[in-house]
């Protein structure tokens, strides 16, 4: 029990942190919020370029805190975002209007969704806290950041680097923030905070399952598993360099990464030769079971202490001896599931290896890999039959096929057109909200201010009567004798050069008649129907009409004359639009 009190203080600090951070991120928000395009602009300009300034320097403190990876690659990973995500998301309109769409008459207005929780895991953790700023403060939206406990140090390091260059740009105080003392209780207190509006969460599954049970919208990412299939057409000497280079890079920590090779039998011996010649070792069945007792733990996930290390490093670890220029390690096997480990996902440069017979049985088999803890996520396909490409996009279970280029780097849309990000929804098969590659565009509400442009009917009008809406101001009936267009809302619009005669004369009457001044000495009551009044006789005989609907006002029209109505009378809405355009209402005087 007296070891147990240090470890429940630091939770108590965590979880007042937590705290603390999310009420001082909400603060910030209103004033966040406010600033225009063009300051939210400038403000990501000077983070990303403090980003890319330090991206050597943040690589480095990475590699050496969680000993995962390779600080060149990181670089590389690192320079991504602040770089490429950079390019992506500053031509992105944010803030106010930031669409129109005339035809349906509907504007839209960006919203910030609020303040962000964003987990950043061990792996990966300076190039995604980049991104994930990037993005936040690209949405007007302050974020807290919490760093794996494995990764406090240079996460802490990016994130006070950013925070300097966007206060320095014009961002108010808190919206840039980060824990230092982390514990998983202060991660979930962060997440389930009220003042939190949205997590984005990429790490284990452990972790997401916990930002999906927070009761608050979630971007989660779940685990890669990717296959890579090698069809008979594929350029074999290409496809097995971009698997290589896919699986070694930053020694396969990305969880997109290959972590499955399955090739087509006719090609099978040619593949082999090639990943031989480039520096790939093939396990033996005894080689198989010392990494599968090293790599594998009994929970099947990876063992921390082999994740991104280099295949030699994970050779000598098991007892194996390999050639110094092995890159990576290959363990040919013949199914997938819990009676095969390697089948898992490794997060180092360990593949594992089927041949088929063709591509049907290639299909299944991946389909198999990816149910074994990558649905959702990334493949690719080595081949140049575009319907064979065609039919694994229509059958996989993964969102994102990645075609003739390695998974680890197509996926991201570093290589591919994909939408450049370091957080990639699994979709429904994963269990996350989205199959998408996460942008600003996930942190934005948009309001839509929409017109009417297609009229209801009202039900307690009489039966029969068409009702009709009124016509658009581009319709022939909207149109002069000259073809010229009339505008029918009342009020005018800025282009408008002048009212018509007419349409005057009908707008004075209308006004004049709306307060007692007609012809017929008559003074609508209160709430009654707006016709307009005109001063002029009809000869029409009979009594004033209770009841007009839109056929009564054109035959008026046709024949010439005008109608006499009660003050009481029930006018359809086309009626009285038709009758107003053309003067056709004589109001009756009233008989008291």
């Amino acid at each position: 029990m007296a070891e147990a009190a240090p470890q429940t203080d630091r939770d108590l600090v965590s979880i007042a942190q937590a705290r603390a951070l999310a009420r001082r991120a909400k603060a910030a928000l209103s004033e966040l919020a406010e600033l225009s395009q063009e300051r939210i602009d400038a403000i990501v300009d000077a983070m990303a370029a403090a980003a890319t300034s330090h991206a050597q320097a943040f690589a480095q403190l990475a590699v050496e805190e969680t000993g995962y990876g390779v600080a060149a690659d990181k670089v590389q990973k690192n320079l991504f975002a602040s770089e490429k995500v950079y390019r992506f998301i500053r031509p992105m309109k944010t803030v106010g209007v930031v669409a129109r769409h005339e035809a349906r008459r509907v504007i839209e207005i960006a919203e910030p969704f609020g303040v962000v929780a964003a987990v950043v895991p061990s792996t990966n953790p300076t190039s995604t806290a980049i991104y994930k700023i990037l993005i936040s403060l690209k949405a007007r939206c302050p974020l807290v950041l919490s760093p794996h406990p494995s990764a406090v140090k240079c996460i802490t390091r990016v994130a006070e680097v950013m925070d300097e260059a966007a206060r320095g740009a014009g961002a108010p105080q808190g919206s840039i923030n980060w824990m230092t003392t982390v514990t998983l209780e202060g991660t979930q207190e962060l997440m389930k905070h009220r003042d939190v509006a949205v997590i984005l969460a990429t790490g284990g599954m452990g972790l997401v399952r916990a930002a999906y049970t927070a009761g608050k919208p979630a971007y989660g990412v779940g685990p890669g598993n990717a296959p890579a299939f090698i069809e008979r057409t594929a350029d074999l000497k290409k496809a097995v360099r971009d698997i290589v280079t896919g699986k070694t890079f930053d020694n396969g920590v990305l969880c997109s990464s290959e972590n499955s090779v399955v090739v087509d039998e006719p090609i099978a011996p040619a593949v082999k030769r090639e990943f031989q010649a480039q520096g790939s070792h093939f396990l033996s069945k005894s080689e198989i079971d010392a990494v599968t007792r090293m790599l594998v733990t009994p929970q099947r996930l990876p063992n921390p202490a082999l994740v991104g290390k280099s295949a030699t490093f994970i050779a000598g670890k098991c007892g194996i001896t390999v050639p110094a220029e092995t890159r990576v390690l290959i363990a040919p096997l013949d199914g997938v599931g819990r009676d095969y480990p390697l089948s898992i996902e490794k997060l180092c440069p360990v593949l594992s290896y089927y041949v088929v017979r063709d591509w049907r049985e290639g299909c299944e088999r991946c389909k198999q890999i990816l149910r074994y803890g990558g649905m959702g996520h990334t493949m690719s396909i080595h081949s140049q039959n575009d319907q064979v490409i065609l039919e694994f996009g229509l059958k996989k279970p993964a969102f994102r096929i990645v075609v003739n280029s390695p998974t680890t780097h197509g996926s991201i849309g570093l290589t591919t057109g994909l939408d450049p990000a370091m957080t990639l929804g699994c979709g429904g098969y994963g269990g996350n909200i989205t199959s998408d590659n996460i942008s600003p565009r996930h942190l934005l509400n948009v309001k839509r201010v929409a017109y009417e442009i297609t009229p209801v009917s009202n039900r307690f009008e009489q039966a029969g009567s068409p009702g009709a809406p009124r016509m658009p101001a581009t319709s022939p009936a909207a149109a002069g004798a000259g073809g010229e267009r009339l505008p029918i809302d009342p009020v005018q619009t800025p282009e408008s050069t002048g009212i018509p005669a007419d349409l005057l004369t009908q707008r004075i009457d209308q006004f004049l008649g709306l307060r007692g001044y007609t012809g017929g000495g008559f003074r609508p009551p209160a709430g009654g129907p707006p016709l307009a009044a005109s001063s002029e006789r009809s000869e029409t005989a009979g009594p004033p009409l209770d009841f007009v609907c839109e056929d009564d006002v054109r035959s008026a029209i046709q024949a010439g004359r005008k109608l006499v109505v009660s003050e009481r009378a029930i006018v359809t809405p086309a009626a009285r639009d038709l009758a107003e355009q053309h003067r056709v209402f004589t109001i009756a005087p009233w008989g008291g």
